[in-house]
């Protein structure tokens, strides 16, 4: 009988270890998708499409004259749904796929239209398409960035051709080579003492600001001047419209930095911190310079030193601490500020909303000063290597970045100026591109 029962004992035991391992399994395989990361990646990205629909079309159509609002409205929310099929189609894969021997430059094409992503794939501890949709964001504001060089003047063809071409060989590529796994995720090949050094790019001083601001300045320079550029062109005809987007800008870029850290931690609240800070130093000391220089403080520079802090410290917000987003923003203040008048006056570049001078200059500003702020003895996170070599390594991504951006961009423009052309007729300008590009008013008083 004890026999008997031993037996039944056994075999019960096997029957429940054979159904406990699949369940243990099931729940290791579960425990690998963080539900808090993913719900909040999934918000991120949904502050970070506000960020451009209708955050920075409202920004720039606030900025420029009424007869050319709808029109630039129209730029913003066109290039958005534009990048969005070419991301993809193919974008994706180029920035986050994995190019094989090429991989140093390029991510292959094999996750075109999401090939091999199903709803249980995942990139890190998040679902992979969450992943896709967060940094298609992304892919659609920094050809949106551009807008701000070329408004009141160009063809809406042009538009679309230059944004689509410059997001797959311009944005792509960048992206992969800076996030993807490409040849300045890792500076080993430039020098011993930079083994190992990532380029520290937490949510797109490069990738986003430098390479859009570059593009700006080429794509400003080749168009040619409003006219009546630089004596006389009328003030924002809404000053309150930019405010509007500003303060969505703002929000959204909560999204864009505290969301780059891919998870809902203490990195994310500190990127959330030094996010706020720069962007409330930046708009004091904007302001600040304003009213010594002009006698009064503007809601525009209020507003345009909001964004100047904001690109400088998104390439740092995941590494500096508190001391570091106030510095930033009042160098971003100060440095951006001045900048525009290099642009437009010494190098007579008419960068229609100063998209070089804040978001370029912001970038690369925010880019190099991460090699300093990020160290523990400067209130950083930390730094793995001294800040020499850190700087030596930023500033050779910052070099290699905006040179292509430079050069692939003005070749980008040439073609689209061969094949569609990029500049209006003189009489559309002067009429106005909501009615001669769109056959829409904004204001029909």
């Amino acid at each position: 009988m004890s026999i008997f029962r031993g037996k039944n004992l056994f075999g019960l035991g096997l029957f429940s270890l054979i159904l406990w391992l699949p369940g243990e399994s099931l729940a290791a395989e579960a425990a690998k998708l963080d539900s808090g990361n993913t719900a909040w990646i999934i918000t991120a990205t949904a502050l970070v499409l506000l960020m451009t629909m209708p955050g920075l079309a409202l920004f720039y159509g606030g900025l420029v004259r009424s007869r050319n609002v709808l029109s630039t409205l129209m730029q913003c929310f066109s290039i958005c749904v534009l990048m969005s099929l070419l991301w993809l189609v193919v974008g994706y894969s180029i920035a986050f796929g994995d190019g094989g021997s090429a991989n140093a430059w390029f991510g292959g094409f094999a996750k075109g239209f999401l090939a091999g992503i199903g709803t249980e794939t995942l990139r890190g501890d998040i679902p992979e398409n969450v992943f896709f949709m967060f940094q298609m964001t992304f892919a659609i504001i920094t050809p949106g960035l551009i807008v701000g060089a070329y408004v009141e003047r160009i063809k809406f063809s042009a538009v679309l051709m230059f944004s689509g071409l410059w997001l797959l060989f311009v944005y792509a590529p960048s992206t992969h080579w800076i996030w993807g796994g490409g040849f300045l995720g890792d500076l080993d090949w430039a020098s011993d003492s930079l083994k190992g050094f990532a380029t520290m790019d937490f949510a797109g001083g490069l990738v986003v600001h430098a390479n859009a601001g570059v593009a700006a300045l080429i794509i400003a320079k080749v168009l040619g001047s409003r006219s009546g550029f630089p004596n006389e062109l009328r003030p924002p005809h809404n000053p309150g419209m930019v405010m509007i987007g500003a303060a969505m800008l703002w929000v959204g870029w909560y999204g864009f930095n505290a969301g780059s850290a891919l998870a809902a931690n203490g990195g994310a609240g500190m990127a959330l911190t030094v996010t706020h800070l720069s962007a409330s130093t930046a708009c004091l000391t904007w302001i600040t310079i304003e009213w010594i220089k002009f006698g009064k403080p503007s809601l525009v520079g209020i507003a345009t030193g909001a964004i100047a802090g904001l690109a400088t410290i998104t390439p740092g917000s995941g590494f500096v601490g508190p001391v570091g987003g106030v510095i930033y923003g009042l160098l971003a203040g100060i440095i951006c500020f001045y900048m525009i008048n290099v642009v437009k006056k010494m190098w007579k570049i008419d960068d229609s909303l100063d998209v070089f001078a804040v978001h370029g200059v912001g970038g690369i500003l925010g880019i190099l000063l991460t090699s300093f702020f990020a160290d523990g003895s400067m209130g950083g996170l930390g730094l793995k290597v001294s800040m020499a070599t850190a700087f030596s390594g930023q500033l050779l991504a910052t070099v290699i970045t905006v040179v292509w951006a430079g050069i692939a961009s003005y070749i980008i423009i040439k073609v689209v100026q061969a094949t569609v052309g990029l500049r209006v007729d003189p009489e559309e300008e002067i009429e106005g591109l909501d009615i001669t590009s769109h056959g829409e008013r904004a204001y029909d008083l």
